[in-house]
């Protein structure tokens, strides 16, 4: 388990962006899937933030206030449905979209993060293409 909040600070060469200064969080307990994740999003000139769980995301949530959250359904302690019901439910956060990321690409997965409030869905493993398309699609860059 990880203990320092990561953060990656935007990367200065690609000035013209859209996702310049975009916060993002990425909560996954795979450390490859969060590494990959937050090197696409720095070079687009995001910043970063990873948790290895709900509740490390929570913590950071309330701390960095991104303006786009990706969750991985399959966690430990607090699973992906778990920390978007608790971020919908929670007046400040609420209209944070949440894309729930996972290794099934299946309807009920589907429809259940639609239930607890997730905006968008991505199977892993994504593509640059779509990582940014589901920015593009909740945030409008």
């Amino acid at each position: 388990m990880e203990i320092n909040a990561q953060r990656s600070e935007p990367d200065l060469n690609d000035a013209a962006s859209p996702f310049r200064g975009l916060k993002v969080l990425v909560i996954d307990d795979s450390k490859t899937i969060r590494r990959t994740a937050e090197t696409l999003l720095a070079k687009e000139g995001c910043e970063v933030y990873t948790a290895v769980d709900g509740f490390d995301a929570l913590t950071k949530i309330a701390d960095h206030q991104p303006d786009i959250v990706f969750v991985d359904i399959m966690m430990p302690r607090l699973d992906g449905y778990q920390t978007c019901a608790l971020i919908k439910h929670n007046k400040v956060f609420r209209t944070i979209p949440v894309i729930m990321l996972s290794s099934k690409d299946g309807l009920f997965d589907r429809a259940r993060g639609r239930i607890v409030g997730s905006e968008h869905y991505l199977t892993k493993p994504f593509t640059k293409d779509e990582l940014l398309g589901a920015i593009e699609a909740q945030i409008g860059r």
